[in-house]
């Protein structure tokens, strides 16, 4: 009890003898970029034992203008059973004056149900102070004690663009006896550095003067910009349940036996639903089948239920109420696929734009979402079990080119879900239009859509056939369409791919020059603007590969004649490849067009040549084809 007291002491000392952070003491590197400048950020962890863990969290932070508010605003997120103690908030203005003081009391209290969250037993604190001038600091300190010891977080200088650091610093005690294994993960590109100090049971890790990150241009996300140090107790409790996770062999059978194996559990009414079914043929047609029959019958709800919002529904209440979030969906469909005698593994990923993947050589609790794998002789079948409308065996963009979790009887297995190639993520465009002497455009075209360019598309299947044409013609902006519909969409869900026709009439297409006309080679094509930067200091990231093949077939009025086409042109480069050929046949011109591009970090030092390289295709689609009075 006395330790606890002191503890306490200390924090109220340290508001009341705090530092009054006058924004004139802000170094200038430090205000490059940055919308919020961290004063300070201390965070003491003591592990007192296996389900005893404390939170002692100090901060102030600088906001220098406008967009940093979102920032500035004081979130305390918490679980049921958490004990948040000590919270204090003052508010200073930009001389370090103190303006206003806040307590436990002022703030709101709200479950934390963001859209499309049906129950969570997650909640936050939340302050907002509105400021009447620029810049303010707010200081704020709380303390929260959690019997959940599995969750320590990984230390970062930040996770957001545009907010730099004076000092963070992140010390943890660890009481327990229980092994605490720590990583540094530095960065890649040398952008900070993290100072170690450790002394037996107490390590203290420190980032000083960090530079804000702009949002720039193709940036790549953070953490792989950024170091981090991440933690991970031998032994843990969650919700009660105590496990080992000093290999991923341990952890993956704590978490069997803990978190799956309790709500594996089928029924006779599941049990008849899959011989109702008939299953016939190979193991992929009856996965496919029971995979459609699944989607039809359920939908997606978030419910942050059960173990810390870890353990799925029970597969008798998805089949009842016909919702669950990835957690139930995903093992509801394991239930069916053993009743089937399929096996199937329960794996849990890192579902984001950026491949985040699991370090084999260091277990730790971790992964947002879970999907299914299905070993066959013929390859893993893999399946997202969220979506009505996904393609059977299809990974998104957001859950390709990483590894899994894979959570079997006798532990984890580290697998990794398919790549992504540009050869997958296609689009092939037919168009055949007619050029009229009115410089209007009419024509129809036949869209086809795979890998990730199919997720981009499937949304259409939701849409009412008003909302889209409305939706193609926001797409096609680059077109002045007087009018456009989108006919025939099919969402092929047996071969993960996406078709549609429209039929358009643009308008000022081509332009008159005497008594000939110009327009453009290609009609539909990215107007991004792609500027180079002189003194780039980051690397850039292309996201996802992807391949454009495209074929316009224009025919010109009978009273033209085609006088001049560009060159064929082809370009190659480690960024991708571009390719544009014309073929004329009396009154008819064939342009073929075919881009590839790469993803990848690549270094700064190339980043204006991959501009230039975009900046060539962008060129190239705009080349002027001349037709001329007869």
């Amino acid at each position: 009890m006395m330790k606890i007291l002191c503890i306490g002491a200390c924090s109220i000392a340290s508001l009341y003898y705090a530092q009054t952070y006058p924004a004139s003491a802000i170094p200038e590197n430090l205000k490059k970029n940055a919308d919020v400048v961290v004063r300070k950020d201390f965070t003491t962890i003591q592990i007192n034992k296996i389900d005893d863990i404390k939170y002692q969290y100090n901060k102030a932070l600088t906001v220098l203008n406008k967009d940093g508010d979102e920032k500035a605003v004081v979130n305390i997120a918490y679980e049921k059973g958490d004990q948040i103690s000590d919270v204090k908030v003052i508010v200073y203005d930009e001389s370090g004056k103190k303006i206003k003081s806040y307590s436990k009391s002022d703030f709101g209290d709200y479950a934390n149900n963001s859209q499309g969250v049906f129950y969570s037993d997650s909640r936050f604190l939340s302050l907002t102070y509105t400021p009447v001038q620029y810049p303010y600091t707010v200081e704020y300190s709380y303390q929260i004690t959690d019997e959940n010891t599995v969750f320590i977080p990984d230390f970062t200088p930040f996770s957001s663009t545009n907010t730099s650091v004076e000092e963070k610093q992140f010390k943890i005690i660890n009481k327990s006896g229980i092994d605490l294994r720590t990583k540094i993960y530095p960065s890649k590109y040398n952008y900070a550095s993290v100072i170690e100090n450790n002394n037996g049971t107490e390590k203290v890790y420190t980032y000083k003067n960090v530079p804000a990150i702009d949002e720039i241009n193709l940036l790549p996300q953070p953490e792989k910009i950024l170091p981090k140090v991440s933690f991970s107790l031998a032994k843990f409790n969650l919700e009660g349940k105590q496990g080992n996770l000093t290999t991923w062999s341990d952890f993956g059978s704590w978490y069997y036996n803990s978190i799956l194996e309790p709500v594996s559990v089928s029924t006779p009414t599941i049990k008849a639903e899959v011989a109702g079914l008939n299953l016939q043929g190979s193991t992929e047609e009856k996965v496919k089948k029971l995979y459609q029959y699944m989607q039809a019958k359920t939908r997606y709800i978030f419910v942050a239920l059960g173990i810390g919002g870890w353990q799925p529904m029970l597969p008798d209440e998805v089949h009842k109420k016909g919702y669950g979030d990835c957690k139930g969906l995903t093992n509801y469909m394991k239930t069916l696929l053993d009743e089937a005698g399929i096996p199937s593994y329960y794996s849990v990923i890192n579902s984001s734009s950026s491949d985040i993947s699991f370090d084999p050589d260091f277990p730790k609790m971790g992964g947002n979402h879970a999907i299914l794998m299905v070993p066959t002789e013929k390859g893993n079948i893999w399946l997202e079990n969220t979506s009505q409308q996904m393609a059977f065996n299809h990974l998104s963009y957001n859950t390709t080119d990483r590894n899994v979790l894979s959570i079997k009887k006798n532990g984890i297995e580290l697998i990794n879900t398919p790549a992504s190639s540009a050869e997958k993520n296609r689009e092939k465009q037919i168009l055949k239009v007619k050029l009229n002497e009115d410089n209007s455009l009419t024509g129809v075209g036949e869209f086809v859509y795979t890998g990730s360019q199919y997720d981009y598309n499937v949304g259409f299947a939701n849409l009412s056939p008003k909302e889209k044409n409305e939706a193609i013609k926001k797409r096609l902006d680059v077109l002045n369409c007087e009018k456009i519909e989108m006919k025939n969409f099919v969402n092929d869900r047996d071969n993960a791919f996406a078709t549609y026709n429209i039929d358009f009439k643009a308008n000022n297409y081509s332009k008159n020059a005497g008594s000939s006309v110009i327009f453009r080679a290609v009609p539909i094509f990215t107007n991004s603007i792609y500027k180079t930067e002189e003194n780039r200091e980051l690397p850039f990231e292309i996201g996802q590969s992807f391949e454009d093949e495209f074929e316009i077939n224009f025919t010109i009025p009978n009273s033209f004649k085609i006088d001049e086409v560009p060159n064929d042109v082809n370009l190659i480069s480690e960024f991708g490849t571009y390719k544009l050929s014309f073929i004329k046949n009396g009154s008819e011109l064939k342009v073929s067009r075919k881009i590839r591009v790469n993803k990848g970090v690549f270094p700064k030092e190339k980043y204006n040549d991959y501009i230039n390289f975009r900046k060539k295709t962008i060129s190239n689609d705009n080349s002027k084809i001349l037709i001329t009075k007869i």
